[in-house]
């Protein structure tokens, strides 16, 4: 990898910021100042310090997101704000993307990331992810309607769901539920409960696979994952 390439993807700067740096003598390469910007760094082995401040690489990053209404989960749209708007500049040189998608109006956990394996393992149909939600409804959950959900619910363009998992969370007016899915058809909750006769009036998504939403993280806010919730995330049966 060039030296300039390395320093740009540890976020010192752009391409050519790092290469004005490299050329005032503030880089060492391995304890040795170097004016190279095509100097071969090799990430894994290799010291490169800035002023003396070590640089630390990394390839990926993974982010938690308790995402808030009125974003839509994609990187660029150009009229509706996305998710992308709410990151930190210091993430936006690594060129993270939304694992799946949350409605505009649903609130809640999404993983941002650059890692597209890991992406593909989250989202894969074959993989069947759970992902968690908490649905405020115009109705209470009867019991016929967990018992439906369990076998899978037939949507309005007559594709029937996989087994899901639902529970009531309040008898009593505001009617809450739980709803697990593994699969992510669009508007799946919404629809699902639409075709039991109920209507979904806010949506939260609380988990995914084994990893929960930070509830002390904020509404529009970010932060990385630590090392025991990417594991819980990428957990397998």
């Amino acid at each position: 990898m060039r030296l300039d390439r390395f320093l740009a993807e540890c976020g010192l700067g752009t391409r050519n910021e790092v290469k004005k740096i490299i050329r005032s003598g503030a880089v060492t390469l391995n304890g040795q100042v170097t004016k190279s910007a095509d100097a071969a760094v090799v990430p894994t082995t290799d010291s490169v310090a800035v002023l003396g401040r070590e640089m630390i690489y990394r390839e990926f990053i993974y982010l938690m997101l308790n995402k808030p209404g009125g974003y839509i989960s994609a990187t660029r749209d150009g009229k509706t704000p996305t998710v992308l708007d709410l990151l930190p500049d210091e993430y936006r040189h690594f060129e993270p993307f939304p694992v799946g998608r949350l409605d505009i109006d649903t609130e809640g956990l999404l993983i941002l990331t650059n890692d597209g394996d890991l992406a593909h393992r989250l989202l894969s149909p074959k993989k069947h992810v759970p992902k968690t939600y908490i649905a405020q409804i115009e109705k209470p959950v009867k019991t016929e309607d967990v018992d439906a959900f369990s076998r899978g619910v037939v949507l309005d363009d007559g594709y029937k769901t996989l087994p899901a998992k639902l529970a009531s969370l309040s008898d009593t007016e505001p009617y809450f539920a739980e709803v697990v899915i593994s699969e992510g058809k669009f508007h799946q909750v919404k629809r699902m409960f639409e075709a039991a006769g109920n209507k979904v009036l806010y949506l939260k998504r609380t988990k995914m696979n084994y990893l929960a939403l930070d509830e002390k993280l904020e509404l529009g806010h970010i932060r990385e994952l630590t090392d025991a919730e990417l594991e819980l995330l990428q957990k397998t049966n």
